[in-house]
Formats: C-alpha cells, structure tokens, sequence
C-alpha cells in the first residue's frame, strides 16, 4: 500500500497501535515483525493474517493451551551454529533443546485438533519436527546445563579420578588444619583460596614455621596464606585433572555442536515459527483488549463501518470507565465522498481518524472494534491531510502546503484511493477557499476516489446534493448545554453553531447582532436553518428512541401473556384428557372385568349341578353395573348441589364419600377411623375415602350477607 505523505501512519495514529503490540510480545522475533509491520493490498494475505489471529484468539477464550511457551532470543547461537569450527556452551544447546521440544509439541497438539484451527495449523504445516535434535543434546548434556560424565568414557575416568584426589586432598588438608590449630599458629579465618589453590590461614609470626608455599597476606598484613608442603603435590594433581576435564568437556560440546549443524536450518525454522507464533498471539491479545472482531472481507474498494470504535479512544475510556460513542459508516461506488460538518471539538477529526485506522489495521492483519457485520474492502492508496502541514524547510505556508497536497492528491487519486481532509480550504479567503476547496471535491469525486472531508464551508455542504456520489453527515451537538453528542448523522449536514456557541459562552450581545448583520444574509439564514433542522433532528431522535423502548417493553409483555396463556391452555388441555383417561380406563377394567366373570359363568353353568347358584352369580355382576349407574347419578346431584373444599377434614364438616357420594357430618375422628352421620344413622369409616365439602346454596347467601 502506497502512503501520503510519509507520516501517515504517525497522523492515523497507528504506530501508537503498534507500541501497544509491540508490548504484548514475548520474543524479540515477535517484536522484530512488529516494527517490519506492512499493508498488504491482496486480498488472500489480508484474509489469512486475520483468520490466524481469530483462530488464535478463541484460543485465548477457551480452555485449550496452546504450547508456544519457547521465548529466548537464540540468533547469537543459531549464527554460530553456521560457523565451522564454533563450540556452544551446555546451556546454549539446552536452549535449542527446548526449542525442538516446543515445537515437537505444537506438532503433537496440531495433530490432536485436526479439524480445527485450520489456518494456524498452515502456519507450521511446512515445518517437520526432527526427534533427533533433542536425542543428540540429552545424551551428553543435562537439565542444568552441564556436561553429562556418561558423555564419554575418557571423561568418566577423568571425574572418577579428580573425585578421589579432591577426597584425599579433602581428608589431609583437614588433618592438617586440626595439627596447626593444635600448635596455635593459625589465624582466625584458618583457611582460604589464592590463585585456584586451597591454603592455610597463618598468623603472620608463625609464616616461616609452616612449611610450604606463601600465595599472599591480608590488607593488615597480619595474616599470611600458605599452601603446605604435604598438600602441594596433590593440588597439582587435582588441577591437571581439572584441565584434562576441561579439555574433555571442550572436545565434547565442539563435537556436539559440529553434529548439530547440520539442524542448522532446521532449528532456524523452529525459531522463526515460534517468533511468528508468538506474534499471532500478540495481536489476539490486542483484539481481546479492544473486543477486535475480523470483518467480512472485499475485494473491491469500499468499506461498510457498523458500530465501529477508535481503538486508541476505546482503551482510554474503558481504563477510565467511560462510553465511547460508536460510528456507522459506508463508502461505495454511489457514495464515495462524505462530508462532515458541525461544531469544532465536536468529534469530526475523531470519526474520520477512526476510519482511516481502522483501515489500516485491517490491511495490517489486525482485528478491529467494530460489529462483525461490518465489511472492508482493499485499497492500493491511503491518502491524508491532518493537522497544520506547514513545512518551514520548504518555506511553504499552510495554506501553500495544503495546495502541495490537494495537487498529490488529484494527481494521483483513483478508484482503489481512500483519502482524508481535515477542514478542506481552511487558511486563506473564506470565498475563494471555499471556491477552491469546491473545485478540489468536484475532481477527486470525477476521479471516482473515496474518503472523507471534514469541513465548515456552507457551499461543500450544498454541493453534496448537486454532485453524484457525494453526501452530507453532520456531528450532533447538544445547545441547550453546549456539549458535543459525537454522534455522526448521515443524509444531512451540520451547523458550526458560531453563533449559538458565542452566546453560550456569555460573548456581548451586541458583538453578535453586529455579526450577523454583517454576515451575508443568505449564508446566515442557511446556517441557522441547519441549525434547526439539526436541533429538530436530535428532538425527533430522542422520541424515536423512548419509542422504541415503549414498543419493546410492549412486546415483552405481549409475550409474556402469550406465554402464560399458552401454559394455562395446555393445562387446562392436559387436565381434560388425563380426566378423560382416567374415566375410559375405570370403563375399559369394568368391561374387562365383566367379561372375565361372565365366562367364569358360562363356565360354571356348563358344570355346576346347581344352576340358581350361578344365576345368583350373574345377577351380582349385572347389579354392580347398576350400582355404577347408581353411583355416577349420584355424583352429578353431589357436584350440583356441593363444592370440594378439600384439607384435612375436622369435627363438624361435611364429607363427601369418594364412591357413592353419599353426604354426612364428621362426629369424631380417631387416627384413620371416625363416625360420620348420614341422615340420621351414624356409620364406622375410614376417613381416607372421604373428602370436606360445603353447600353451593350456603356459599352464595354468605357472599350476598358480606
């Protein structure tokens, strides 16, 4: 992407994005990519760049880790490497041994989510792990980083040997120790190391009585420091020991080395890998931060903005526990240009900064805060004028330096150009500015260029109606209180509010009369006339708004009834059909019933001697269907004439018999039994099958007393 002028990117703001993601990097590769951050105008590079950071940002939101832990800075030890003859230490190789072991398991991990994250998994799906570098590493070199003694047999021998000089050394020179103390000529530090080398701390009077060989003496000259004679020998020993293991260690860990460079390249990619990763992930914490979505994405010029924020604003106002205000904005090939006008302060530079970072973040790869609906297209150019563009070494004015830009710009805006002017024609005559500024819309509007111009000339906001693809937003501005809404409006433009603005802040009143006596009249009458139809604008919006509150609230609660309703249908339903259940199945047993008995009959008749028994047999089961008839007659003049109470029946209430229906008066009660009277007869029952109930007739004369 071809940027104007060179400090676009300081002017848009986006190297303050850049600082903030630099700061989520954990590597120096990842920072290095970071400061190489391009704008990609192909459209497949945009795509994959963003779908990587969505993938890896779900990432961060799930509870599956992703094992990029590997952060060491290892160019030192991969240059050398390369070198023949170079040696790295035990610790250098137990860096690139993690290195391998990093990304062994991110293949591991990959190969364990093969269905998902299909574009982080295109990442490393050219990089093939080789078990062998961290097998060559292990066999000689441990955890700590030290030399294994396993690592050859030479330096087994030679460690086995220098532990038993050390031990004998150890053993005399403590023996030692024990006589001198005994003698009284040691010092009150007894022993110390000069020059490599383990001594006795003698008093000064007594340096020519112990034997052996004088390494120095203290500050205050009081205390000397003697290697004795009987140890002199086997220091010697342990040191060339000690340089014969050095020797070893030094001839091991070249050889090691030599055999790993031939991973060279290997370990170069891993390296690179885990940088790029770390770099991915750097940019889903950046979208985490900001709650950055990946827009749908076109190959055409144009953007379609929905509920887009300023980053940087975004932040802010979130770690200040504010609400930022957020923009809807389209720019296509039937509305190229817009114009926004409105007060100063009013967020017009704000809106217009939000768009031309935001499409830069995208062609940088990088999530935005906007809603996921919103859709970017790619654009070859990016073109700006923000800001006093006075340039003292050119010895341009700002009016001369704004002229030098307008002339970039219709001299090389197309159609893939997305453009931005700040206040366009401001610094020179109000008429021939505005005139100028004009000419200057009507070109970049020919040239099929889209942006956006920030502007208070009344005859730019005219204009918008006149010229195809041009169109007019305006900033809200609340002047009852004087405060700006930065809230864009688009279809119509916006006043300054000069007036309005002048007399909020107490300007005399004469000052302003005097002001728009002189003020063309026609210009003054459009001003205010925008001004109105601003105020009406901002008046109809907050109707609109209780509106559709009211008319939400109203569908709420409609279907909430609708709900209810619903439910107490579907009772009422459930009820009738479980009543109906019950009642064909209490028909359907006494059928079957009936049915069994009466073959019974015909089978005792077939066999009885004593036919009466059997009739006297039938006769039972035609009388109980009787019964049943009688019962369910009784039930109908009980439901007339009584209503179910229910609860616990007590002494003195009405009971109604569950099966025949029969009505009494509870007289006692004793645990399940009691006596209930029936007319004049008292009966033994059980009061289980008996249910309260009270007179209709009873209820409704004590509702007319009330």
């Amino acid at each position: 992407m071809q940027l104007y002028p060179a400090r676009a990117v300081e002017a848009l703001e986006f190297d303050k994005i850049t600082a903030l993601l630099r700061l989520k990097c954990r590597t120096d590769s990842a920072r290095e990519r970071v400061d190489a951050l391009n704008f990609h105008t192909r459209l497949e590079y945009v795509q994959r760049a963003l779908l990587q950071t969505e993938e890896y940002r779900q990432l961060l939101n799930g509870s599956d880790y992703f094992p990029n832990d590997f952060t060491r800075n290892l160019q030192r030890e991969l240059k050398l490497l390369a070198v023949p003859g170079a040696v790295l230490s035990g610790e250098q190789l137990i860096a690139l041994q993690q290195l391998a072991i990093c990304i062994r398991d991110m293949m591991l991990w990959f190969k364990r989510h093969q269905e998902l994250y299909p574009n982080l998994r295109a990442v490393a799906e050219k990089v093939s792990f080789e078990k062998a570098i961290p097998e060559i590493i292990a066999a000689v070199i441990d955890e700590n980083g030290m030399v294994r003694d396993l690592a050859s047999r030479e330096l087994a021998q030679i460690r086995g040997e220098l532990a038993s000089k050390r031990n004998e050394l150890r053993r005399t020179f403590e023996a030692l120790l024990r006589k001198l103390h005994k003698q009284g000529y040691l010092a009150d530090i007894s022993e110390g190391f000069l020059n490599g080398r383990r001594t006795v701390a003698v008093a000064a009077e007594y340096k020519r009585v112990v034997k052996g060989i004088l390494h120095g003496e203290s500050d205050s000259s009081r205390t000397v420091f003697i290697e004795p004679e009987e140890v002199i020998e086997i220091n010697n020993e342990v040191f060339s020991l000690e340089r014969a293991e050095g020797r070893e260690v030094h001839r091991i860990l070249a050889q090691t080395t030599s055999t790993l460079a031939q991973y060279q390249p290997q370990l170069e990619g891993y390296y690179h890998l885990s940088g790029l990763f770390d770099f991915i992930r750097a940019k889903a914490l950046l979208a985490q931060d900001m709650n950055g979505q990946m827009p749908q994405l076109s190959p055409h010029p144009g953007l379609n903005l929905i509920k887009a924020f300023h980053p940087l604003l975004l932040l802010h106002n979130k770690k200040e526990g504010k609400a930022t205000i957020p923009t809807n904005i389209t720019l296509d090939r039937n509305n190229r240009i817009l114009i926004i006008s409105g007060p100063n302060a009013g967020g017009k530079t704000v809106t217009m900064k939000t768009v031309g970072l935001l499409q830069l973040m995208v062609q940088a790869g990088l999530l935005i805060p906007v809603d996921a609906r919103t859709e970017m297209g790619i654009f070859k150019q990016v073109m700006i004028h923000i800001g006093d563009t006075q340039s003292i070494e050119h010895e341009l004015s700002t009016y001369s330096a704004h002229l030098s830009d307008m002339k970039y710009f219709m001299d090389f805006a197309n159609g893939k150009t997305l453009f931005f002017i700040d206040e366009l024609g401001s610094g020179s005559d109000p008429n021939l500015g505005g005139a100028f500024a004009e000419a200057i819309v009507e070109e970049l509007a020919r040239k099929h260029a889209l942006g956006i111009i920030t502007t208070h000339y009344l005859n730019l906001k005219v204009m918008a109606g006149k010229v195809q693809g041009i169109f007019n937003g305006a900033m809200s501005f609340d002047e009852e209180h004087l405060e700006p809404l930065y809230q864009l409006h688009v279809g119509k433009p916006g006043s300054s509010y000069t007036f309005a603005i002048a007399q909020r802040i107490g300007l005399p009143l004469k000052i302003i009369q005097r002001a728009q006596q002189i003020t063309d009249r026609g210009h003054f009458k459009l001003d205010k006339m925008l001004l109105q139809t601003e105020q009406q604008t901002v008046r109809l919006a907050d109707k609109e708004k209780k509106l559709n509150q009211l008319i939400a609230e109203n569908e709420k609660l409609k279907h909430r009834y609708e709900e209810l309703t619903d439910k107490e249908r579907l009772k009422q339903h459930h009820d009738t059909l479980k009543l109906q259940n019950k009642i064909k199945k209490e028909e359907l047993d006494y059928l079957r019933d009936t049915e069994r008995k009466f073959k019974q009959i015909i089978h005792d008749w077939k066999k009885a001697d004593n036919k009466q028994e059997v009739i006297s047999a039938a006769e039972k089961v035609l009388f109980r269907k009787k019964q049943i008839e009688s019962n369910q007659a009784a039930a109908r003049k009980a439901d007339k004439n009584y209503e179910v109470v229910g609860g616990k029946p007590t002494v003195g209430d009405l009971v109604r018999h569950q099966t025949n229906h029969q009505i009494g008066i509870l007289e006692s009660l004793r645990d399940r039994r009691a006596i209930v009277r029936i007319g004049q007869m008292p009966f033994n029952v059980n009061i289980e099958e008996w249910i309260v109930v009270r007179k209709k007739q009873q209820q409704k004369e004590k509702g007319k007393k009330e």
